[in-house]
Order: C-alpha cells, then structure tokens, then sequence
C-alpha cells in the first residue's frame, strides 16, 4: 500500500479528524512563507523581519511597520488550493472535526472551513487600538494616512491588524480550544509547518488518538514520532487522498 493509499484508509475509518497547518499551507497559494529560500526573512530590508514584525517595532516605528506590512503580508487576490478546498470538503462530511493554523491569510474560511483556530489571527480582522472599532482588511487599506498608517476615522488612533506579532502572547481562549481538539482526535493531521515554532508546534504533545501524520516537503522533527509520513505537497496528498 503507497503512503497517499495508507492515508486515504486512515481518513476513511475516522469522523474525528483534527488538521494542524503552518506556512506550507498557503504558499501552494503563492503566499511566501519565513523560512525558506524565497521566504520573508531572506528579503532585503533595512531590520530583520523578525524585528520589523515585533510589538516594540510596531509601536516604535508605525510607519515602517504598515509599509512592510502591507507589502510582505497582504494577498488579496490570494485564492484557496486543492488543501484548503480538500480540507473544507472533509469537514463537509463530517470527518474533520478543526483546522488549527498558524496562518492569517483567512484562506481556509474562504475555501469553505468552518470551525477554523487561528493561532496567529487573521489579517483580514482590524480594530482602532483606542475604541476598539472593527474595520475589514479593505477599510484598513483605504484609511491609510499620508505614511501609510491606518487611522481610525472616529478619533484618528492607529488601527491594529488582528495578529499576533513577535512578543505578543497566542489568545489563550484559541490556544484551550486547540488543545481540546487534538486531546480528543483520533487522527491528527500535521500539514506545511516545520514544526519550529513555539508555542504552536508544542500542541501536538497533546495529541493522544490512533494516528499521527506528517505532510510536509521537508523532514521535521517529529518525523520519528509519527505513523505516517509523507514527503510532498501538501495540496497534492489531500486532493488525492478524499478521492
């Protein structure tokens, strides 16, 4: 029996299936991610990405923030792939139980998901940090000032995305809600993350069901832990195993 054979079985004799998704999720939707050769960190700016996407850069330096930001992180005419589409039809037929991501593109809502935890929030969620009024990713463009800066047009504040920056802590009410899934899943599905990145890598500890999968193009570190491991794309895995 192949490996995407070895799957299709496992999703076919399971209705309580958890996905946990990273980066590799979304770049099959030409969203780069962070870590590999053409991913964010690698491009040239004047501060780390990892600096430029931190609270203290945020609130230090708004206007490089908002114009990194809205260049590096913002794909509007980003469209869901065969992964989220297959995702959303297993939820669809009531296998899938969550998809708990690590990204913020909101591309597996759009697909069709449902029950979605977004560990790192979405992008397309925006609120004036004084208020507190709710603005869509597209209000949030068009209310840039002359730097580049979103404002609130009640009272001029700075408009926040909704996403956990670098030194902010995950929404501990996600994260309980993360763990409950996957302490009561039978088959986890571990999909375009290298498992790097904690605390959201460290939620799979909590997985105590039949089946752990790993698909991802590279190897990661729980590789030797997992009873399935496939090597490849992930929308290609998925697409071919709910046929």
């Amino acid at each position: 029996m192949d490996k995407i054979e070895e799957l299709r079985e496992i999703i076919r004799h399971s209705d309580n299936i958890v996905f946990f998704g990273g980066a590799g999720v979304s770049t099959e939707s030409h969203i780069p991610d962070f870590r590999s050769d053409n991913g964010l960190y690698k491009r040239k700016y004047p501060y780390p990405a990892e600096q430029m996407l931190s609270h203290t850069f945020y609130t230090r330096h708004p206007k490089e923030f908002f114009e990194f930001y809205f260049n590096e992180m913002i794909y509007e005419d980003a469209l869901p792939n065969k992964a989220h589409h297959a995702l959303a039809e297993l939820e669809k037929e009531g296998k899938l139980k969550a998809v708990i991501t690590q990204n913020i593109d909101g591309l597996h809502q759009k697909a069709g998901s449902v029950n979605v935890l977004e560990l790192h929030g979405s992008v397309l969620r925006n609120f004036c940090t004084k208020c507190g009024k709710p603005f869509t990713l597209e209000q949030t463009i068009a209310l840039r000032d002359k730097d580049g800066i979103p404002r609130c047009d009640v009272d001029q504040s700075i408009i926040k995305p909704d996403v956990v920056l670098y030194e902010e802590g995950l929404d501990e009410h996600v994260i309980y809600k993360a763990v409950d899934a996957i302490s009561h899943a039978d088959v986890l599905i571990v999909g375009g993350t290298s498992l790097v990145v904690y605390p959201a890598a460290g939620l799979i500890q909590y997985f105590r069901g039949k089946h752990l999968v790993l698909i991802n193009k590279q190897s990661t570190p729980m590789d030797s832990q997992a009873d399935l491991v496939i090597h490849e794309a992930i929308g290609k895995v998925l697409d071919e195993a709910i046929q």
